[in-house]
């Protein structure tokens, strides 16, 4: 991986390890992110991770840019040779897939879809080769997603799925984007899912909707009392289907606050889910349900 440096005005320098994602250049830009912090650089004032890339804000009357771009140099080759160990979490969300909020909302937007006559998911199943919106959905939710970001939208986690290459889930986005998305939407655009933290514009593809609410400003919600937002990279999430009534019942239980979602913590290591992709991700599930 050849990492490329740009600036962004004279307060910010944009560190990109790869173009497209993948968990080898998300781990090399982990690393060497963290690298950056852990040199205490004086007059670095943040460091925004991305997807396999990550941006340093510094002032400029503390470090020159060309400084600051020749410190983060010299730990290239650190970060490149660190360990790809990651102690996260894996933690389950609820979704009802082909919920009626999210339908109402695709149907007004078909003229901006690529298939007019066809749901998000049957679009969806059909250009990945299933055969059925049932299969389709199995697929979505059988094995876990991995938090590359947060951002864009305050508390979006974007997840890629943890899985062969040539099995990952791909749908493109609206050929035009929607001037409305329900609030916590689970979706896909590109590779990458994501669950849309606040009601807006959007333009991925919309299969369902959970009832556990992932950002709070007013940190009420039980289980955002100590952050407003909930996922972080590198998490991982293991999606879980429900029916109605379950939604309406979790979600009651989020707003009396008596709703606590199913955390495990794991420790996520790149080389054996290399070498071993299936038994990686059973060890995870077996994690998650505490066994």
């Amino acid at each position: 991986m050849k990492t490329r440096y740009s600036f962004g005005g004279d307060e910010h320098v944009y560190v990109e390890v790869d173009e497209e994602m993948s968990l080898e250049a998300f781990f090399v830009a982990l690393s060497l992110r963290n690298a950056v912090a852990e040199a205490n650089i004086p007059g670095v004032t943040e460091i925004c991770p991305a997807n396999a890339s990550f941006e340093v804000r510094f002032n400029p009357d503390v470090i020159s840019p060309d400084e600051m771009m020749a410190r983060i140099k010299e730990l290239e080759h650190k970060a490149e040779a660190g360990e790809k160990r990651l102690d996260t979490r894996i933690v389950e969300v609820p979704v009802y897939f082909q919920d009626p909020w999210t339908h109402e909302t695709l149907m007004r937007f078909r003229e901006r879809h690529q298939d007019p006559e066809a749901t998000d998911l049957e679009y969806a199943a059909r250009i990945n080769g299933y055969e059925s919106v049932e299969a389709f959905i199995e697929a979505y939710h059988s094995q876990p997603w991995f938090v590359s970001m947060v951002g864009f939208v305050a508390g979006l986690p974007f997840l890629y799925q943890l899985v062969e290459r040539e099995k990952q889930i791909e749908v493109p986005k609206y050929l035009r984007p929607r001037t409305d998305t329900p609030k916590h939407t689970v979706g896909i655009g590109g590779c990458f899912g994501c669950i849309y933290s606040v009601r807006g514009a959007g333009g991925y593809q919309m299969f369902g909707i959970t009832p556990m609410t992932i950002f709070d400003p007013t940190q009420t919600v039980s289980y955002l009392q100590d952050f407003m937002v909930f996922f972080k990279p590198g998490d991982i999430v293991k999606w879980k289907p429900i029916d109605r009534a379950e939604f309406d019942r979790i979600e009651a239980a989020v707003k009396d606050g008596t709703y606590t979602p199913r955390i495990a913590e794991v420790t996520f290591d790149l080389e054996a889910f290399n070498a071993d992709m299936a038994g990686t991700n059973a060890k995870l599930m077996e994690a998650l349900n505490g066994v």
